[in-house]
């Protein structure tokens, strides 16, 4: 993993249109304002491209702005007014990004990990699909949760009690919450075929 960011427009950056801040509307705007500044402008992996375009799903929050200002707000929320640590949260969004192959979700959050503490080894059993054996019980909880969430319809008696055991019904909600936010970007990420900074052709 290189800690270099790219800022390069890409020359094929997926589906949706990449759009640059002349071309938006004042709904538009209110969304690319909220995503392009602090906290999350300023972090660890690409957000805006030097163009002024949008990078990652952000992009595709400006083609329905309505909707998009309310998942950037959520996604803020829940990467920087999060009552879980900053470790797990990580952990579980790269045990997404791993499951459902999303480049840039991954190439992102590998990123964060490395400032909260998740080194290369636990990232490499990650991205393998495995549970690291470096886990606490309670990561080890939430990551089961987050894998039961994203293959099956169900969560049995066993692995709802182990999260509630570590984090409370607050947690268990929160925790729910951040696997369908995650497993959403993944969707619109694959739907518009959008590549990580620095992979496109």
């Amino acid at each position: 993993m290189s800690d270099a960011i790219d800022t390069t427009r890409p020359q094929a950056a997926g589906r949706f249109p990449l759009l640059t801040p002349a071309e938006l509307s004042a709904e538009q705007r209110a969304v690319y304002d909220s995503v392009a500044g602090p906290p999350r402008g300023n972090g660890t992996f690409t957000v805006v491209y030097d163009d002024g375009s949008l990078a990652g799903p952000f992009n595709a929050m400006l083609l329905a702005p309505t909707l998009g200002n309310a998942v950037q707000a959520l996604g803020a929320v829940l990467r920087f007014d999060s009552a879980l640590d900053g470790r797990l949260r990580e952990l579980v969004i790269c045990a997404i990004s791993a499951d459902l192959d999303s480049a840039y979700e991954w190439y992102a959050h590998s990123r964060v990990a490395a400032t909260v503490g998740i080194d290369e080894a636990e990232l490499e059993h990650l991205r393998a699909g495995s549970m690291p054996p470096t886990l606490s019980p309670a990561e080890r909880a939430a990551l089961d949760l987050t894998r039961v969430l994203l293959q099956d319809t169900t969560v049995d008696d066993d692995t709802h009690a182990r999260v509630l055991s570590h984090f409370g019904h607050a947690g268990v909600a929160e925790l729910s919450l951040l696997v369908g936010y995650y497993r959403m970007l993944a969707g619109l990420l694959a739907v518009g075929d959008v590549p990580a900074p620095g992979t496109g052709p």
